[in-house]
């Protein structure tokens, strides 16, 4: 059969439009795909953010996100993976590539964050539970109620960069309970502990969840952090206070002189064996860093080293006591049982979840879409991500951002760049700005039953005075001074 001309042009139309359809469906299938796995990971945050309004555990949404999320993306991995991989896999499975590859690989650089975080918990659950943090008590004793809110302010900013805000919050509200008895005053230096708290833990690489991500992950060093964040979160801190102080006047009720014995009950141990329990254990947290930089392994090998020497010193001097057996419930293979497995599957959920997202490239290309649309104003991009912060968890914001965008030689996204430290700050500090938009704030408000209106009326707009305050003292810093 001869062809001609125009049979052979209708043939070569007629394969163009078959490829066109072929490209069109596979571009559906794509998006389709694609779309399904953003649906479900947005319905699972909503889940979660609604915890308290349907009474499921945001660990168990957490999970089952994160396990849907990757079946999802397994069923259609070949379109996400690049054409070299294909190649590479050859007749092999795409699904056994991506579980032993993509999967593995996410897992081990989550698992690096978990490990230190559970390390680190364990460390000043050991503290706490053999009286290490009685020291507070005694230096927030005063009369004046303006003496004792910046005596509060300093110290839990101090503290909670070096343990997390959470357990720095609840610390300072069970010390505040024995000194305040006023109730309203107390939800006044409660909301201040939120605003500190969550400003220490910014500076710090080892203050705050985020900021042990982004440090882990190599976008901030600890040197860098403390240097450039350290004035923007304590102005964040000082200017609630500042505010704050004119709600508070006169001086405090007396003390019920059953304080300082109820200090000391519940714990076996003297002064001088707390206070080494406490150097030992803060002493410990803030060589983490110093450990990472000399060794070059990584950070959580810093804090399995330390709680090895505290569990080794706990258990030596439990030796000498006479009674050991009731001594078992504070020492560490019991503190462990205590650890907060919840929180730890939650962000085991959540981060894998955020990593499909990468995988599937919406996160990339979602960061794209942000810098054209702010001209590339990374601090116009990371104060909208501290607000959001104060809605939504600061947690898988953060992850979202470490995966859409890469760590670059030079520029705003370097190791220590304006935007990592930005980052860092906003989604630590801008938490504050409502009751909900911490691990902190919400501990307060079940603690201290710190209503969602009550802190929006009066504490708001003095966090987020703080808040844009210290964003303005890091322009200067970074923009003004280093031109």
């Amino acid at each position: 059969m001869q062809i001609t001309g125009k049979n052979f042009a209708y043939a070569h139309f007629f394969s163009e439009i078959c490829a066109s359809i072929l490209s069109i469906t596979h571009f559906f299938i794509h998006s389709m795909l694609t779309s399904i796995i953003v649906a479900v990971f947005f319905l699972g945050y909503l889940c979660i953010t609604l915890e308290d309004v349907l009474k499921v555990n945001k660990a168990a949404v957490a999970l089952l996100m994160c396990v849907i999320c990757w079946v999802l993306y397994t069923t259609g991995a070949a379109q996400y993976l690049s054409a070299e991989v294909l190649q590479s896999i050859g007749d092999g499975s795409v699904a056994q590539y991506v579980s032993e590859h993509s999967l593995r690989e996410h897992l081990g650089e989550i698992t690096e964050t978990l490990f230190f975080l559970m390390g680190a918990m364990t460390v000043v659950e050991v503290i706490d539970t053999n009286g290490g943090f009685n020291f507070v008590r005694d230096a927030l004793e005063t009369h004046s109620k303006r003496a004792l809110l910046w005596k509060i302010a300093f110290i839990t900013f101090f503290l909670s960069a070096v343990l997390d805000n959470l357990t720095t919050t609840i610390v300072m509200i069970m010390v505040l309970r024995k000194l305040v008895h006023n109730h309203n005053d107390r939800l006044i230096y409660a909301s201040l502990i939120v605003i500190a708290a969550n400003a220490g833990g910014a500076f710090s690489p080892i203050g705050d969840v985020t900021t042990i991500m982004l440090w882990i992950k190599g976008s901030l060093t600890a040197g860098g952090v403390i240097k450039e964040i350290f004035i923007p979160s304590l102005v964040a801190m000082v200017i609630p206070a500042l505010l704050l102080q004119f709600q508070l006047k006169g001086n405090l009720a007396t003390a019920d002189d059953n304080n300082a014995v109820a200090a000391h009950v519940g714990h076996q141990f003297g002064k001088i064996e707390r206070n080494i329990i406490f150097v030992l254990g803060v002493g410990g947290l803030l060589f983490v860093p110093i450990f990472h930089s000399f060794t070059e392994l990584p950070p959580y090998m810093g804090i399995l080293l330390v709680l090895g020497l505290l569990w080794t010193v706990t258990e030596v001097f439990y030796r000498r006591k006479a009674h050991r057996d009731s001594t078992m419930k504070q020492r560490v293979a019991t503190i462990l049982h205590k650890i907060d497995m919840t929180t730890i599957l939650f962000f085991l959920g959540i981060l894998l979840a955020v990593a499909t997202l990468k995988e599937t490239g919406v996160l990339p290309a979602f960061g794209q879409w942000l810098n054209e649309v702010s001209g590339g104003n990374h601090f116009l991009v990371t104060g909208v991500i501290g607000v959001a912060s104060s809605i939504v968890d600061n947690v898988p914001l953060v992850a979202g951002c470490m995966n859409m965008y890469p760590i670059e030689a030079a520029g705003d996204f370097a190791q220590d760049g304006i935007f990592w430290q930005l980052l860092a700050y906003c989604a630590g500090v801008g938490g504050s700005m409502l009751i909900i938009g911490s691990a902190a704030g919400v501990v307060a408000m079940g603690l201290e039953k710190i209503s969602f209106g009550w802190y929006m009326k009066k504490i708001t707009w003095v966090a987020a005075a703080g808040y844009f305050a210290g964003i303005l003292v890091y322009y200067v810093e970074r923009v003004i001074i280093h031109m």
